[in-house]
């Protein structure tokens, strides 16, 4: 197993005291994983939802999870050979950019690629997200929506009239068209009618292991 580099002096960016222990604390509570679980893996999330992250961190319950605050997570790890806290661990630090985190677990590799290799969960596009495919609403009654919508779907572009207290589309209507960068008034359309196109996804991008060994995994 390789030695421990714990002696090195971490070195903080200046915040206030309140900031400061609480990257101190991060930083002590991911080393402390380190020396405590045999794998660690970097992972990328693919339109994030907190909600959707924190169901696999329930579905993973014996490993331990940390997203976000990549500078921070950084220097717990290491951010070069010298600096690193146990060896080769810099290249998992490297690699920390963008949406990603840190998983922590005990469990073989295999059964972990497995499972993250066939989980996604599909949930409603954002504003700004893009538009994976057509997206169109037939003229007709509307009979999910209560007549009370009628002003709503209204403002979001939608050509509608009340006939005896039922919804009625007058006229077909496109919601967005594959490659659409979604509106804020599409994406909530979208919602409403029941149209998810967005898919939460975590992929595994490398592996580091107790003995030292460090693994790509895209």
């Amino acid at each position: 197993m390789p030695k421990s580099k714990r002696s090195k002096v971490l070195s903080l960016t200046k915040t206030k005291k309140k900031g400061l222990e609480l990257k101190t604390g991060l930083v002590k509570e991911i080393q402390e994983c380190v020396d405590n679980y045999t794998f660690v893996y970097l992972f990328s999330v693919e339109n994030m939802r907190n909600s959707k992250l924190k169901e696999v961190r329930d579905k993973w319950k014996r490993s331990r999870f940390f997203f976000g605050k990549n500078k921070v997570m950084m220097i717990a790890l290491g951010k070069n050979k010298e600096a690193e806290y146990k060896d080769n661990l810099h290249k998992i630090s490297n690699k920390l950019k963008g949406q990603c985190g840190l998983m922590f677990t005990n469990q073989a590799k295999d059964d972990v690629i497995r499972w993250f290799k066939d989980y996604s969960e599909l949930d409603y596009a954002r504003a700004g997200n893009e538009a994976t495919c057509d997206v169109k609403i037939d003229a007709g009654p509307l009979e999910e929506f209560q007549h009370s919508m009628e002003p709503q779907l209204r403002q979001l572009g939608l050509n509608t009239a009340l006939k005896r207290g039922i919804i009625n589309l007058q006229t077909d209507f496109q919601i967005c068209k594959e490659g659409d960068m979604l509106t804020p008034e599409q994406a909530r359309l979208l919602k409403l009618f029941g149209n998810p196109l967005a898919e939460f996804h975590i992929t595994l991008l490398c592996m580091w292991s107790n003995d030292g060994t460090f693994e790509e995994l895209t």
